[in-house]
């Protein structure tokens, strides 16, 4: 007897949850190293920890670009995946490897601009030159940070999602100890503050990176979809082929990561308070924001899969329970935003102004969590087809052309404040959700139906 369409849309749904958790763990674990280092350089001084966001600011604004060209592996590995083609996916993590390295090139060169671009930007020299020398420490770890990048992206387009889960969770207990070595000089080293907390980043990213390769070689994690190096991981054709991909990717990532970089500058020009109540519900955001997205890692790779088995129906309808578990998960997160928001913010802050402005924002987060859960995954299935220029489109049109501009104006022109900002940011992110949708829906069954050049 043929299983019903409840059935099939259960085993999709159990598929995808083995497949997110891992993900969201590793997600978390990454995000709780960042608060982690946060309270650490926070007893060393409120200089301190100034010099590290604005550091951070730029450190991630770069990884960004180069973070989002590599996820152009996911569709053409989960597809090769998919197909049984492990000879395409073992030569597209080699391209990626190279990409990675040419990356890393590129990073390391913006990084070591830093301080010049924090001054061009307006902020304070002592806190820019501080930032530099904290950023300039990390330097030798771009090349691990990104080929580990370029290998995790691979493992999971083959539905190994533990490996990364695991060196992660540890690379937290390698992160506290290095810190409170160099951070405050212990085991014989130096207290080096600021620049202690570098080059525990560092160190960790080194180990990190050079565990994970160590534990899919040990384990045999690349058998299967590897062959031996030779000079086609160099073929610019194929270099192309990923770039072709992943440059859309990374625009689309940057766009956004950059729209919300902006909402914290128009934040600051409200007042001091109205920033605080700002960073404090985006944080909030952020966190929740962890499981859609690894939702949305999961649906990229099971459509991956799908596609290159030849199986476009099913390919949809992963696709759909994926968008469909991405809005379930943050319509409880905005009901909980909704529910506690005027407990949350009291987690930051005993400032009474502070977390009633917060309080007063988070019901418009909590519609802007539900969109924020449908476009993410829309965003991973167009990597898993392998389109993902709409997503760019959408997220131009979306965050620039209106979202940002309308907050803005409603913000600074207009009685409603903070809040102001957030229905614009909100409105924005409603329109990207809706885009994408559309553009799934009205796409029919031929986008699911092609595998990536070859």
């Amino acid at each position: 007897m043929s299983p019903t369409s409840s059935e099939m849309i259960g085993s999709e749904a159990r598929h995808l949850l083995r497949l997110a958790v891992p993900v969201v763990t590793a997600l978390l674990g990454t995000m709780m190293m960042g608060f982690v280092d946060t309270l650490m350089v926070g007893r060393v001084s409120v200089d301190a920890l100034a010099a590290v966001a604005i550091a951070n600011f730029w450190i991630f604004a770069t990884l960004q670009i180069a973070l989002g060209v590599l996820f152009g592996l996911d569709p053409i590995v989960a597809q090769a995946h998919g197909a049984g083609d492990g000879r395409s996916a073992g030569l597209a993590l080699q391209q990626g490897i190279v990409l990675s390295a040419v990356l890393s090139a590129l990073v390391i060169f913006l990084w070591s601009l830093s301080e010049n671009v924090l001054l061009a930007m307006g902020q304070d020299p002592e806190l820019s030159a501080a930032a530099h020398a904290y950023t300039w420490v990390q330097l030798p770890s771009v090349p691990f940070l990104l080929g580990a990048a370029a290998l995790r992206q691979y493992l999971q387009a083959r539905e190994l999602v533990r490996p990364a889960m695991w060196v992660v969770l540890i690379a937290n207990l390698w992160n506290v100890f290095f810190n409170w070595v160099f951070i405050f000089g212990h085991m014989g080293a130096p207290a080096l503050g600021l620049e202690g907390a570098g080059i525990a980043t560092s160190l960790t990213r080194i180990l990190s990176g050079l565990a994970l390769v160590g534990l899919v070689w040990s384990r045999g994690y690349h058998l299967g979809g590897w062959v031996r190096w030779s000079r086609a991981a160099w073929d610019p054709a194929g270099l192309r082929r990923l770039l072709a991909i992943g440059i859309p990717i990374s625009l689309q990532m940057g766009l956004e990561m950059w729209a919300f970089s902006g909402s914290n500058l128009v934040a600051g020009w409200l007042g001091a308070r109205a920033l605080a109540a700002h960073t404090i519900v985006l944080n909030l955001a952020s966190i929740t924001f962890m499981m859609p997205l690894g939702i949305a890692q999961g649906t990229a790779v099971r459509v991956g899969n799908l596609i290159g088995a030849g199986e476009p129906e099913r390919a949809r309808r992963a696709s759909w329970v994926g968008i469909a578990a991405g809005a379930g998960i943050m319509t409880l997160s905005a009901l909980l935003f909704v529910l506690l928001r005027n407990v949350l913010p009291q987690a930051y802050t005993p400032d009474a102004a502070v977390i009633a402005l917060a309080a007063s924002i988070l019901p418009i987060a909590a519609a802007f969590q539900v969109f924020d859960g449908i476009q993410v995954v829309a965003c991973g299935v167009l990597r898993g087809i392998g389109r993902p220029r709409p997503a760019a489109l959408f997220n131009l049109i979306g965050y620039w052309i209106l979202g940002l501009p309308i907050g803005i104006w409603l913000s600074l022109r207009t009685s409603a404040g903070l809040a102001g900002l957030w229905w614009g940011l909100a409105g924005g992110l409603a329109l990207v959700a809706t885009g994408l949708v559309a553009w799934l829906a009205l796409s029919g069954r031929g986008a699911f139906s092609e595998r990536v050049a070859r």
